[in-house]
């Protein structure tokens, strides 16, 4: 098993990086409470993406905190500041890791929003499969409705060609040599320096970048399961995605009934691209559901 330390929360007031224990482990999370003096609407479990982390959210704490708010960024198992074993595959299964969100909900306090982006998405769509009365609602961001685009798959197989003969280490040189990060299979840009980006990399279980990976680039179209769950839906995504074509991403939230934002100028990740409107589309759908009967 890898073993860390929270690192240090972003900057803001009463943010609180801290492990949250479950029933199935502990997990290293990035606490954020509603703002002062603003009365409390509900609670957000976020889920980031492949080679992500909790970090990847770091931008949109302070707005909705200031909308009532509380977010809880979580790093899933075997990645970066939670632990998780480093050559056990099975331990990263989707049902694996989607019952770990269904402990973490019900630690926090459930029900709660559900928001995961790109994996984070797929893995949240399994876990209200498995079991939606944790959620008042799921919203997916830049999560499509089953395998990534042939050019991102490209790129995971890369990255897991190169796990089987490289260490985590080696692999990161490896992947500097060839360009930006973001770009050749590496850790998604994010609201974080080069060097966080590379102890997030070297945090993450190998294992955990093999069985995801591999989700990824089979997972399969969901979207009817999905719709008959009674739960409301958000489609969030960026005007531009390479991971998703945004027209998928528009097909899929007309079949689940959803509500569709679009943030431009944002890509991939919305919630760093473009933090300010896409917490705002956030907190308008949640304030939304509390005045619906």
């Amino acid at each position: 098993m890898t073993s860390h330390s929270p690192s240090a929360p972003p900057p803001g007031a009463r943010v609180r990086a801290r492990r949250l224990r479950t029933s199935r482990g502990e997990f290293a999370v990035v606490d954020v409470p509603p703002a002062a003096g603003v009365t409390a609407r509900g609670v957000a479990l976020l889920l980031p993406g492949y080679t992500g982390s909790k970090e990847d959210f770091t931008l949109v704490h302070e707005p909705l905190a200031a909308r009532g708010y509380r977010t809880v960024a979580v790093d899933g198992r075997g990645q970066y500041e939670s632990d998780g074993p480093v050559d056990d595959e099975s331990a990263y299964e989707q049902d694996e890791l989607a019952r770990d969100v269904l402990a973490q909900a019900n630690a926090i306090g459930a029900p709660v929003h559900l928001v995961g982006h790109s994996l984070g998405g797929q893995i949240a769509r399994a876990a209200v499969l498995l079991d939606h009365s944790p959620f008042r609602s799921l919203t997916l961001v830049s999560s499509g409705p089953a395998r990534i685009s042939v050019s991102q798959e490209q790129r995971v197989k890369l990255l897991r060609d190169a796990l089987a003969v490289m260490s985590m280490a080696e692999c990161w040189e490896a992947i500097l040599a060839m360009g930006p990060p973001e770009e050749v299979g590496g850790p998604a840009r994010g609201p974080v320096g080069p060097e966080h980006l590379r102890r997030r990399w070297l945090g993450t279980s190998p294992a955990q970048l093999l069985a995801t990976g591999r989700q990824l680039c089979t997972e399969p179209d969901r979207v009817a399961e999905l719709a008959a769950v009674p739960l409301p839906f958000h489609v969030l995504s960026g005007a531009r995605d390479d991971t998703w074509p945004v027209p998928d991403l528009d097909g899929m939230a007309l079949r689940l009934a959803a509500h569709r934002t679009v943030v431009d100028g944002a890509e991939h990740s919305p919630a760093a691209d473009r933090p300010a409107p896409t917490a705002r589309a956030l907190a308008d759908f949640w304030d939304g559901l509390a005045s619906t009967p």
